[in-house]
């Protein structure tokens, strides 16, 4: 199991670094280092591609990991892709520039690139191992993994679209969406992103020794809460808009307050 979890891993370890690289690359042509969040779900992808050329016998865990992250990753790195293409540089690898001047090229490959190409591979651990493990049977946590990929997917794409819809009418220009899924918490989208990653360790629970691979939900639950998510949004949020302090006082941060059912419309946005 070691030894095939250090062939199979190396290899896309080293996949990754070399689709980090060029991507790099391509961001030194274009002056814009924020095309590397346009990838970030599809470095997941890749990872998982990888993974599956790599085993001589598929069973249905493997295909079913791989239509999973397919389905996530790839609606992630359209719906930022949509969201940031008429944008300049995001205003957060701007301030890096800025601090960093002349020496960021270099500093952007190791701090933005390579990092995110190793933090995606730490995240991917659960998925590593299912394509390094022995076929196992359908289990209850496989059970309540899909339950929990499938919820967390909802918060994920819904919470997207309703911000989307909101957005775009320009009556709601400086105002705070607080209908829909966003009533329930400040950042659903994120909170599902965390939620299916548990599902997606859920689904290696079954595979023997699983569950040493916690970390990797952990680490994307840890950086969307605290690092570079929910605390890092909100502090231009709570600049730019008056009304979000409000909005904070009655709306928990990540895990939705259910309850707030009964004071809000649960679908769409402002009426």
């Amino acid at each position: 199991m070691v030894s095939r979890i250090i062939q199979i891993g190396s290899f896309g370890l080293v996949v990754m670094a070399l689709f980090m690289l060029l991507a790099w690359v391509v961001s030194l042509r274009r002056r814009d280092a924020s095309i590397v969040d346009r990838l970030w779900g599809l470095s997941f992808v890749l990872l998982t591609w990888t993974y599956f050329i790599q085993i001589a016998d598929s069973y249905w865990r493997h295909w079913l990991l791989l239509l999973l992250l397919s389905i996530w990753g790839g609606r992630l790195a359209l719906h930022i892709h949509i969201r940031n293409r008429s944008h300049e540089e995001d205003y957060r690898y701007q301030a890096m520039r800025k601090h960093h001047g002349n020496s960021f090229w270099w500093y952007s490959l190791f701090s933005v690139f390579l990092l995110q190409g190793f933090l995606s591979f730490l995240i991917s651990a659960p998925i590593l191992w299912v394509f390094a493990g022995s076929a196992t049977p359908f289990s209850l946590a496989d059970f309540f993994g899909i339950g929990l990929w499938s919820i967390g997917f909802y918060f994920e794409a819904v919470g997207d679209w309703q911000l989307k819809r909101f957005i775009s009418d320009p009556k709601n220009k400086g105002k705070v969406l607080d209908q829909g899924l966003w009533a329930l918490t400040r950042h659903p989208n994120y909170f599902g992103d965390a939620l299916l990653w548990w599902g997606f360790f859920l689904l290696a629970v079954s595979v023997p020794n699983g569950w040493v691979t916690f970390f990797g939900p952990l680490i994307m639950s840890i950086f969307l809460r605290y690092i570079s998510g929910v605390a890092l949004l909100e502090k231009a949020l709570a600049k730019n808009k008056p009304e979000y302090q409000a909005y904070i006082n009655k709306t928990p941060a990540f895990v939705p307050n259910f309850r707030n059912l009964y004071r809000k419309k649960f679908f769409g946005g402002k009426e």
